[in-house]
């Protein structure tokens, strides 16, 4: 829609050039024996890993326990080999490593490295049948000296490799709108706060209740059919309702129009949450009665714990039975609660 100077607010985009790259993860599992056993130097000694997939093209890794040739000779030589060939030149970053298997927590098995200066990442191009590596990765003793002092009878060669496939363009989509959260629950509690559009009105303990019906009859069947069908049998006047305090009859209606309880006075919090637990046992809103359920469980007290243990056992809250159970297993507060008996 033009603006109020009759232009258009200019449409805006953006993309980017990133480089195409794929990453992928090779472990040559080696017996430690290998260092120690007699091997020759040079391409008889040669051992290579099964062959690899990263970027599209073959990989294996060479290692020579004794180095790749007589100048090299107890060294340990390790190559990343490109195993096919290729029309163009495959540019790649690549990082060879020796890691050894360690218990971490729960006995959770992860890779550490073995040499205390690991060799760099480096990036080469690689042509067909391309071999780039060291040919003097680290003295064939010392990996040995290093494996027995770990206590590790084997050892991986550790291939990380990137293969870099040039560059290409993106087109960033437009940032996403900032939605705020959902404020229904706002809208509901201040509709039951206002009175505004009530159509039943219930009576506690001398007190009146206003509400909308269809709330009501959403949130709970049982109310639908105990409350609001004593309503539509009834003569007009207010719904009665027994075996509710006027308190917590006040906070159900709170959390059938907003899913939250009102903020309670720690004074009266414990005796609210227990006559809440029975209204909301009896309404059929097993929600609202897990949550007096768990916030009892934190409120256990010497003075409320035997009325407290006989309401869970009544309505079958098991955690909050538990709760109590261990708050009396504890002496001296079983000490303390049977002292309040002889008072």
């Amino acid at each position: 829609m033009p603006s109020a100077s009759g232009r258009r607010k200019p449409s805006r985009s953006s993309s980017a050039i990133v480089a195409d790259k794929e990453r992928g993860r090779h472990d040559l599992k080696i017996d430690a024996g290998t260092l120690d056993a007699p091997a020759p130097a040079g391409a008889r000694g040669l051992l290579a890993s099964s062959p690899f997939t990263v970027g599209g093209h073959r990989w294996r890794i060479r290692y020579y326990p004794n180095g790749d040739g007589a100048d090299t000779k107890g060294w340990v030589s390790v190559y990343l080999l490109l195993d096919e060939d290729v029309a163009e030149p495959v540019t790649a970053r690549f990082r060879l490593s020796l890691v050894t298997e360690t218990r971490a927590l729960f006995f959770i098995k992860c890779g550490s490295e073995l040499l205390p200066n690991p060799h760099p990442e480096t990036q080469e191009e690689f042509t067909s049948w391309g071999v780039w590596g060291y040919s003097k990765f680290e003295q064939r003793q010392v990996v040995a000296s290093l494996l027995r002092r770990r206590g590790a009878d084997r050892f991986s060669i550790r291939c990380d490799v990137v293969v870099l496939n040039g560059f290409r363009t993106e087109e960033k989509a437009p940032s996403a709108a900032a939605i705020p959260p959902s404020d229904l629950h706002r809208h509901l509690g201040d509709l039951l706060q206002s009175g505004r559009g009530t159509d039943v009105v219930f009576e506690v303990g001398g007190e009146a209740f206003p509400a909308h019906r269809c709330v009501l009859a959403a949130r709970s069947p049982v109310i639908s059919a105990d409350l609001l069908g004593a309503a539509a049998a009834g003569d007009g006047g207010a719904v009665r309702v027994d075996g509710v305090e006027p308190r917590a009859f006040k906070a159900l209606l709170r959390y059938a129009y907003t899913d939250s309880l009102p903020e309670m006075d720690k004074e009266e919090e414990d005796a609210v949450l227990r006559n809440l637990l029975v209204a909301a046992d009896r309404y059929g809103l097993q929600r609202l009665k897990l949550i007096c359920e768990d916030r009892l469980c934190r409120l256990v007290s010497v003075g409320a714990v035997e009325i407290t243990l006989a309401l869970a056992e009544k309505h079958k809250c098991d955690r909050l039975k538990e709760a109590c159970l261990q708050f009396l297993g504890a002496p001296a507060n079983l000490r303390a609660v049977m002292g309040t008996r002889g008072q």
